[in-house]
Formats: structure tokens, C-alpha cells, sequence
């Protein structure tokens, strides 16, 4: 047992977090079936590594091996520790019946010897394997198993926000093109400014609201003066107020 323990790598030795960015903290939910069938050491190992890159563990009664929900994302995992010709078959039985039930479905396989590799390659067409349905990702040993592991979830995070902020930026320049449409519209009124267009924003609304308002209901909920209030009702009202001609103040000045 020794000599097992002493084959684990120091997990604080390389830390992805810090590789691909500092926010690489959530949850890492480990199945508790999973865990008996491994060494005591190797599970102390990955206790360390997910501490060392701020992760919290818990182990729960879950179907995949690991559940990481990290940056908003959940993440499923089947770590294959130790393939042979007997664990092939529910391998890929249990590859099939998890990629239904989870969007995000990563399969690691441990394969260090060259029989081990021709075994899964061969099963794995023999199996009707979709290429990236899910993605299987073979590994020479079980510390690079687990540490591809928490990269794969890392990065996912990480794209996770990205398209978030991505998502906040486009609607915030949405909002942004749908105001200077608005202010457009309401200062292209005979006397009424960018003040008077933004009090009526805030206390009426959309365009069509303010042309659904009256000059007493203007008055009572926004500053603007009485012969304003009475333009902006004639306006949308009135076509004969609207469709003739107008001088804007600078054009007066001019005269």
C-alpha cells in the first residue's frame, strides 16, 4: 500500500484554475459507488487537487461518476479507471443511457498499455459509438484522467460566462439603439428636448404609450410644461398638426 500512496502526484503541483482563469471554483459532486471501487489514496488525491482549485466535494448517490456545476454549467463525467473485457459492455451501456439524460456528457478512459487501447477502440465501433456523442477522452493514467477532468469542467465554465456576457453586452446595445430611436422620434416634436424625451421615458413608457396619453395624464406624471403637453397629445392626434410643415430653432435663427 506503500508503494501505491506514493505513486499519486502532488495534486497542488499543477493547478488549471490559474492556467485558464482565476474564477475556477464550484461544486465537484463525486458518486459514492464510484468512490468505494477506488483506492483510498487516489480519492485522497483528488480531494487535495479540487481544494487546490477551489472546489468544493461532495459525495452523493449520483448516476455519472462526477457532476461539476461550475460557472452556471453542469458538467457530467464517467471516469473509467480500469477497462477490461468484462466492464466493456456496461461501459458502453451505461455511455448510451447517460448521453439521453445530460446535455454536457464527457467519458475519460484510463489506458495504459497498448492491449487496453486496441480493446476500446475496438469496442467502441463495435459498440455504434458517435463520433463526440459523447466525447471520449482516453488518458495514459488516472492523475491525468482527473486532472482532464476538472479542465474540461474549468473550461465549460469559463465559455459558460463568456456567452453570458456576450448575451448582456448584445441586449445592452439593443437597449441602447432602441433609446436613440426613441429620442429620435420624440425630439423630432416641434419644442420637446432630450429632457422631455427621457422624463417621458421613465414615467410613461414606449412610444406608443406616450401616443396614447393625454395632456392631463402628461402633466400629472411629468415636469413638462402645459403647451408641451398639449403638442405631444395634438401630435400623435392630429395629422394636420403632425403633416405641416415645421421650423426648428435653428433654421429661425438663420432668418
Amino acid at each position: 500500500m506503500a508503494n501505491l500512496e506514493a505513486r499519486y502526484r502532488d495534486p497542488t503541483a499543477q493547478n488549471p484554475s490559474k492556467a485558464t482563469t482565476s474564477g475556477g471554483s464550484g461544486v465537484c459532486m463525486m458518486s459514492t459507488t464510484w468512490r468505494d471501487e477506488q483506492h483510498p489514496s487516489f480519492i485522497n488525491f483528488i480531494s487535495s487537487f479540487l481544494s487546490a482549485n477551489s472546489f468544493r466535494l461532495n459525495f452523493v448517490p449520483i448516476a455519472p461518476d462526477f457532476i461539476f456545476n461550475c460557472g452556471g454549467l453542469s458538467v457530467a463525467f464517467i471516469f473509467v479507471t480500469n477497462l477490461d473485457c468484462k466492464c466493456i459492455s456496461p461501459m458502453f451501456s451505461r455511455v448510451q443511457k447517460m448521453k439521453g439524460q445530460f446535455a454536457h456528457l464527457y467519458v475519460v478512459v484510463v489506458l495504459p498499455t497498448k492491449e487496453q487501447n486496441e480493446l476500446f477502440v475496438h469496442s467502441y465501433f463495435k459498440y455504434g459509438m458517435e463520433l463526440g456523442k459523447p466525447t471520449f477522452v482516453p488518458v495514459e493514467d488516472l492523475e491525468m484522467g482527473f486532472e482532464k477532468i476538472v479542465k474540461i469542467a474549468i473550461s465549460r465554465g469559463v465559455c459558460k460566462r463568456q456567452d453570458v456576457i456576450t448575451k448582456l453586452k448584445a441586449e445592452r446595445k439593443q437597449s441602447v439603439q432602441a433609446m436613440d430611436i426613441f429620442l429620435q422620434v420624440l425630439t423630432s416634436i416641434p419644442g420637446i428636448e432630450n429632457h422631455d424625451a427621457n422624463a417621458l421615458n421613465q414615467a410613461i413608457g414606449s412610444i406608443e404609450a406616450i401616443a396614447k396619453a393625454s395632456k392631463e395624464y402628461i402633466l400629472q406624471n411629468t415636469d413638462l410644461s402645459a403647451d408641451k403637453a398639449e403638442i405631444i397629445s395634438r401630435f400623435f392626434r392630429d395629422p394636420n398638426f403632425y403633416m405641416s410643415p415645421k421650423i426648428n430653432r435653428s433654421e429661425k435663427q438663420m432668418i
